[in-house]
């Protein structure tokens, strides 16, 4: 079985084909990113403007690639949601229009559950059941997997995910879009041990994040500073060492209070080099990420996830034309 994945949920569109026997059979992604650092983030309109204009072309490439035609493809999973509403729904009618044509099914996947099993697309990719950290600039959720649409949330961040503070901070300290790897990278040149930031609610039980207090201590001790570049490296370097200490204790804590040994980390915030040396030092746990072409946003964990919930839940299809900005992991329809 074939599957077309359209992911158009914010500023990255992505087409993939994936063949059940095969595997990834071709991707291609275009990102927005020269398009928006103008403006210092996303701007919603623009985002849905460019969708528009590079799904079709995308997905011709693809099938050129894959030296396939439009007729051989057996279903379209699209992202429908969470995301902007406007880009949304380009990649939903565009994928529901194309099935309509060829009398094939559609599958509406959640984005989160797309980063969710990407991993499993390399080749040693986990085997079920896993604790799940999902990073990203709008979400930073601990899940318990047990298998395809098994889901139950542990934790999630109460204000802003760690992604979203990893921008904000880069944003305060005038670096450039997207802020998270500018700030990664200046903390590179950052001195360890001059500033001490603290690791908010890991001095209480339970598997909830909060990064708002954190962005906000790093904005006045940065106030507080000579506001030298060598500050600035400083700041960058706390502040993400903070974080990624924040992320491994709660990953340790949601790893023993489920008592498994997998964990699989995914999302933009996954890429960053310091989190997974930090996840990589757990001590008798198995650490699992998607390729670095596979932490963002991209088609291929969309197709991936079509056809594992259509092998998994044969008679599941969407047969209605929606988008949910707001799809909650923990309250995907039942299969």
């Amino acid at each position: 079985m074939r599957v077309l994945g359209i992911e158009s949920s914010c500023d990255e569109t992505g087409i993939a084909l994936y063949d059940s026997e095969k595997g990834l059979v071709a991707h291609a992604l275009y990102s927005q990113i020269e398009l928006h650092a103008e403006y210092g983030g996303v701007v919603p309109e623009l985002a849905s403007r460019d969708h528009i204009r590079k799904t079709l072309p995308l997905i011709e490439q693809v099938l050129n690639n894959a030296q396939l035609k439009r007729r051989d493809i057996d279903a379209v999973a699209y992202t429908a949601g969470p995301g902007l509403v406007g880009a949304l729904l380009v990649g939903a009618s565009i994928g529901k229009s194309i099935a309509w044509a060829l009398g094939i099914p559609t599958l509406a996947i959640n984005h989160m559950e797309g980063h969710l099993l990407s991993p499993l697309l390399e080749e040693q990719g986990p085997d079920f059941p896993f604790i799940s950290l999902l990073v990203s600039g709008g979400h930073t959720l601990l899940v318990d997997v047990q298998g395809v649409g098994q889901y139950e949330l542990l934790g999630e961040s109460i204000d802003d995910a760690v992604g979203e503070a990893f921008d904000k901070t880069a944003k305060m300290l005038g670096l450039s879009y997207p802020g998270g790897p500018a700030l990664a990278a200046l903390a590179e040149k950052g001195r360890p041990d001059i500033y001490s930031f603290p690791r908010p609610m890991t001095n209480r039980p339970g598997l909830d994040f909060s990064f708002s207090g954190l962005k906000t201590f790093s904005m006045n001790t940065w106030l507080n500073s000579n506001q030298s570049a060598q500050d600035k490296a400083d700041i960058a370097l706390a502040f993400q060492t903070a974080a990624v200490e924040t992320l491994a204790i709660k990953c340790t804590r949601a790893l023993k209070q489920v008592g498994r040994n997998k964990l699989v980390v995914a999302g933009g915030v996954s890429a960053n080099k310091a989190l997974r040396q930090r996840l990589d030092a757990l001590k008798g746990v198995t650490v699992y990420y998607p390729r670095p072409a596979f932490c963002s946003d991209n088609g291929a964990m969309i197709a991936f996830a079509g056809a594992m919930r259509k092998a998994a839940f044969a008679k599941q299809q969407t047969s209605t034309f929606s988008v949910r900005p707001r799809w909650p992991l923990d309250q995907l329809d039942p299969p």
